[in-house]
């Protein structure tokens, strides 16, 4: 029971490590900040869910509207500058950041469950290969995630006073995390290959010893 060898410790610390740097770059409203140069920035923070803006106005001139205080992106009020708000990169980057983030934590299931089994279960090397996968899979939504925030997020067609805006420590956990995956999801599936040959190297020894007393029967 448990990880035993040092790939699958590995393995698990890997899984681990990422879950909380997902998890906090996940939760977090600062994957795009304000540099604090200017005295009265339009624009504060951003995260995955959350947008602060500072006295600003309705770009499309439509409303007399201000904009002031921190909200759920999604909020109602900011329903009448949808379009700036939510470009179509940034609704992919959700996308895929939340469902990096859903499979990992499947895969966090799957670890903790790994941890209590068996090694002898019949399941075992099943459970490894399907968590190792989902791991890497979790790693290529996540890193494409952040490779298009990264290329996108401080724009000068998106926020507001774009030179002053810069990649915040949301997005700076958000980078790691999501490369730990890949080490995660090998290591699983290279522990699982190993045991595979132990196993089939057990399986044929056995037939051996078998065999070679079928033998020595036959001989007497």
């Amino acid at each position: 029971m448990g990880a035993r060898t040092k790939t699958a410790k590995y393995a698990v610390g890997f899984t681990f490590g990422a879950f909380v740097f997902i998890v906090i770059a996940f939760s977090t409203p600062y994957w795009l900040v304000n540099d604090g140069v200017l005295k009265e920035p339009k624009f504060l923070n951003l995260g995955l869910w959350e947008l602060c803006f500072q006295n600003f106005r309705d770009v499309h001139r439509f409303y007399d509207t201000i904009f002031d205080g921190c909200m759920w992106i999604f909020e109602e009020e900011y329903y009448i500058i949808h379009d700036y708000v939510l470009p179509s990169f940034f609704v992919t980057i959700q996308f895929f950041f939340t469902l990096g983030f859903t499979l990992l934590i499947i895969a966090i299931l799957m670890t903790l469950l790994f941890l209590v089994c068996s090694k002898d279960h019949e399941r075992y090397i099943h459970l490894l290969i399907t968590n190792g996968s989902c791991l890497i899979l979790a790693g290529f939504c996540s890193t494409f995630a952040v490779i298009l925030f990264g290329c996108y997020g401080d724009s000068r067609d998106w926020m507001p006073n774009w030179e002053h805006n810069h990649m915040g420590w949301s997005f700076a956990l958000a980078c790691p995390g999501s490369v730990m995956l890949f080490p995660a999801g090998i290591l699983f599936i290279v522990e699982a290959r190993r045991l595979k040959y132990k196993r089939l190297n057990e399986i044929g020894n056995r037939e051996a010893a078998y065999t070679m007393r079928q033998r020595g029967h036959t001989d007497i």
